[in-house]
């Protein structure tokens, strides 16, 4: 077992001391001791706070992620948490690829307004009613 100091483990991930330390007192990651004012780690904290940035990217809350992570540390993996999460992506990249594609289509129609473009006016009419979905398409009242 490799041992740093908190200066070490803040060098490699850039994780600044101060979410360290509260990371810990969270009880996502753990320290093995001092070495006089320092904080000592063990060099499986790296691996740790890569699983942590990975569930934050994600979208998952520090309450998920703590769950996670056994009381010595160990992955313990929830896979109907993580499905779930998963399907909660497709949800937003499905809407975030809605947006986009709007967007360049306002940004490319040669409409002579956007309030005579027909593509436009359907979403806008539909927004207006409740009736657009994620995907934009129009789904009937509500």
């Amino acid at each position: 077992m490799t041992s740093l100091d908190i200066a070490e483990v803040v060098r490699r991930t850039g994780v600044p001391a101060s979410t360290l330390r509260y990371y810990e007192e969270r009880g996502l990651i753990a320290s093995t001791g001092r070495r006089g004012l320092r904080r000592q780690f063990d060099s499986s904290v790296l691996e740790q706070l890569a699983l942590i940035s990975l569930g934050r990217t994600a979208g998952f809350s520090l309450d998920d992620i703590v769950l996670v992570f056994g009381p010595q540390g160990e992955l313990r993996v929830d896979r109907v948490l993580l499905t779930g999460k998963a399907d909660e992506l497709d949800r937003t990249i499905t809407q975030m690829t809605t947006v986009r594609d709007g967007l360049r289509h306002a940004a490319a129609c040669p409409a002579p307004s956007h309030a005579e473009c027909p593509s436009f006016r359907r979403i806008l009419l539909g927004a207006m009613a409740g009736e657009i979905d994620v995907t934009g398409a129009v789904s009937g009242p509500k």
